[in-house]
């Protein structure tokens, strides 16, 4: 029996690696046929000795990445909540994206803290709520922060549709009074193309030029609040790698690296730190 249940874990798991590989040669497979459409001169390219290396240093990583997130989930469903004791120390929300839960985090949470963060919290959102429901819990979580630890302000770092949720709640549902630091890792500012194979409701919003997003990007820019937008110009989920961008806040570019490895590799990950430490501006 002990040998029955070691072989179907072993089998699960190499099941789904081989759906990872699957879905990031897809996703990256669509991605080059959008490109190489707009800019043919890319075909002529594509069996160079350095794209071949390219394609490799891209998509293992993003595989191994993308299979640790997702072996993670069961972790993250465990009712428990961080504990944020700190008290007078702005506190560091990390809110995930899609088809992941609170405890693909569990990599970043780790440098964080050997950087000597000590208030950091991680909440699950629900892929099958609306944004108004998830932006609710997330204002509920940010005053339960600032009434527990006797702070002003939050910090927030959204990878993906995190990302957008935490704008919502900035630009939308008036949390720019609370919120200090704004980070960004690889959020679909403008959409993506490949949102529209999403099953969740959410990964709708994500349709370039939806009702939402159009909202969202005619909002007002907050005075008060630092944004720090991080991607990656390889990103093999947000389609084009442009709807990345954002026309306020301070933009980081990484290269060499794919979707899910924003919360893995050590260069978002000393970004946002950075961007963490950096000095509030005044009040005006």
């Amino acid at each position: 029996m002990t040998y029955l249940l070691l072989y179907l874990f072993i089998a699960a798991n190499i099941g789904l690696l081989l759906f990872d590989l699957l879905i990031v040669l897809l996703s990256y497979n669509i991605c080059w046929y959008e490109y190489s459409n707009s800019n043919p001169g890319l075909v002529e390219q594509r069996f160079t000795r350095k794209k071949l290396q390219l394609i490799v240093t891209l998509i293992i990583p993003e595989v191994f990445f993308d299979f640790i997130a997702i072996v993670a989930i069961p972790f993250g469903l465990i009712n428990r909540k961080d504990q944020a004791t700190q008290r007078n120390e702005t506190p560091v929300l990390l809110l995930h994206g899609l088809f992941a839960n609170q405890a693909c985090w569990f990599w970043f949470k780790r440098q964080l803290k050997r950087q000597g963060f000590k208030n950091i919290i991680t909440m699950n959102l629900s892929s099958w709520h609306n944004e108004e429901v998830l932006t609710e819990l997330l204002a509920k979580q940010i005053d339960e922060l600032r009434h527990k630890l006797g702070v002003n302000k939050v910090h927030l770092v959204g990878h993906s549709m995190g990302g957008i949720i935490a704008r919502n709640y900035v630009q939308l549902r008036g949390g720019h009074d609370k919120v200090e630091q704004l980070v960004c890792l690889g959020s679909p500012h403008h959409g993506s193309k490949l949102a529209t194979f999403s099953i969740e409701p959410l990964g709708k919003l994500l349709i370039p030029g939806s009702g939402f997003l159009q909202r969202l990007n005619s909002a007002p820019i907050p005075e008060n609040v630092q944004l720090t937008n991080i991607y990656t110009n390889k990103d093999n989920m947000v389609l084009p790698n442009s709807n990345n961008h954002l026309a306020w806040g301070k933009a980081i570019e990484l290269d060499g690296m794919g979707h899910t490895s924003l919360i893995y590799r050590n260069s978002p990950i000393a970004a946002t730190i950075a961007a963490l430490r950096t000095e509030a501006k005044p009040s005006t």
